[in-house]
């Protein structure tokens, strides 16, 4: 009985760090995505934003999205590479006005995708 009871807790506990990890390390990440996509928001207001800086922010993320493919959705990782990619031709266009509108849904799902790991009640049912 105490074992069951030792073992139901430490699995418990275990669970409970691994989604703290997980929470911690997905949000940082995106934190560190969306500040290079705010700096990209930036530039493409004042239309100063080049090629380079916009592929310079999809490597970023090619390079950050390696380890997200363990954690979180393809789905949802293909979902920022289709706007991403969409941002780099329209930057490459100088279509800056419809590049901003890619950015800024990019920088909504920088928000949106990491509270849908956080532990909470309705994330977990």
């Amino acid at each position: 009985m105490v074992k069951t009871l030792i073992s139901t807790i430490v699995a418990v506990l275990l669970f409970a760090f691994g989604a703290l990890f997980e929470y911690k390390f997905i949000d940082k990440s995106f934190n560190e995505f969306d500040d290079r996509l705010s700096v990209l928001y930036e530039k493409s207001e004042s239309k100063d934003a080049t090629i380079d800086d916009v592929l310079s922010v999809q490597q970023f993320w090619i390079k950050s999205k390696k380890s997200l493919h363990a954690v979180i959705p393809h789905t949802e990782i293909k979902e920022i590479d289709l706007w991403l990619s969409e941002a780099v031709r329209l930057t490459e266009q100088n279509n800056f006005d419809e590049a901003m509108q890619k950015i800024e849904v990019l920088r909504e799902l920088c928000e949106q995708i990491p509270t849908t790991f956080k532990l909470k009640f309705e994330n977990i049912l």
